[in-house]
């Protein structure tokens, strides 16, 4: 956890500043392999970070804390975020983001819950992370555990099939420990969602499965905290709607569907890094 200031302007400023540095942390490891998913990466940042520099309960030297919230990423291929932040935080030395999508190292493509400290679920096979995510939450509740379910889902995701029968499955068994989020950028790999199976009205549609919603920007970190110490209050399942801009930080990587999985060349990775350095 951040060590942060009794003044929200501190507490944002501290936020933002940790948000770059895994902005450039995940431009450099794509970069580096050749290989990754990069936009949605960024995109989901700010929302990752105040999840664990601000929100969740967890102990970087103690992966294993029966007591800690779980996060799992659902849109599996998104792994620089979160290896960035788990790596900052201290599940494993830094240095290994250099391993990123080597052969033998534990920081793959997708998650491998096996291997890396502080990855809760192996995820890839779209809409799987919800699923597993309901299920554990459920265990949780008939051990009596006292914890969180965190669950990013991306947009393009919730288009299978199986996202929606884990929504069916939590409202059954009322998992107020899962709080779900939805990386509303409209962009998937092929193009704009609503263009290849329309989600909208989305929040409409988690509230006809009997989920409670919210809608929040999901830059902005006092909505963030703000929605989530909401969430934590509510006594059914919840999924927040947040909307962002893919490829968020490097201005030639917004709202652009090509920078889905393309890695950047030497100029679009010094470009990227001068940007994020001069705060842009």
């Amino acid at each position: 956890m951040l060590k942060l200031g009794s003044m929200e302007k501190e507490k944002t400023d501290l936020l933002k500043e940790k948000a770059n540095g895994i902005r450039k942390d995940i431009v450099t490891m794509v970069h580096r392999a050749n290989s990754g998913h990069v936009g949605g990466s960024l995109g989901a940042t700010d929302l990752i970070v105040a999840l664990y520099y601000q929100i969740m309960k967890h102990r970087p030297s103690q992966p294993d804390w029966n007591e800690r919230d779980r996060f799992i990423l659902s849109k599996g291929h998104c792994t620089p975020v979160i290896y960035a932040v788990l790596a900052d935080c201290g599940y494993f030395p830094k240095s290994e983001l250099e391993t990123f999508r080597r052969p033998g190292s534990h920081l793959q493509g997708h998650p491998y819950q096996p291997k890396t400290p502080g990855i809760e679920a192996c995820t890839g096979t779209l809409g799987l992370g919800i699923s597993t995510g309901v299920g554990m939450a459920l265990g949780a509740k008939l051990r009596g555990d006292n914890h969180y379910y965190y669950i990013l889902c991306g947009d393009g995701e919730i288009q299978e099939g199986q996202a929606w029968e884990a929504a069916m499955f939590a409202n059954k068994y009322k998992l107020d420990n899962v709080i779900g989020f939805v990386d509303r950028n409209y962009l998937q790999t092929d193009g704009n969602s609503e263009d290849i199976m329309p989600l909208d009205p989305l929040a409409s549609k988690w509230e006809s499965f009997g989920w409670k919603t919210y809608t929040m920007d999901g830059h902005n970190f006092e909505q963030i905290v703000d929605t989530v110490e909401l969430a934590q209050k509510d006594t059914q399942p919840v999924m927040i709607i947040a909307n962002t801009t893919k490829g968020k930080g490097v201005s030639f990587m917004e709202n652009e569907v090509n920078w889905h999985g393309t890695p950047p060349t030497k100029d679009d990775f010094e470009n990227a890094i001068k940007e994020l350095e001069n705060g842009i």
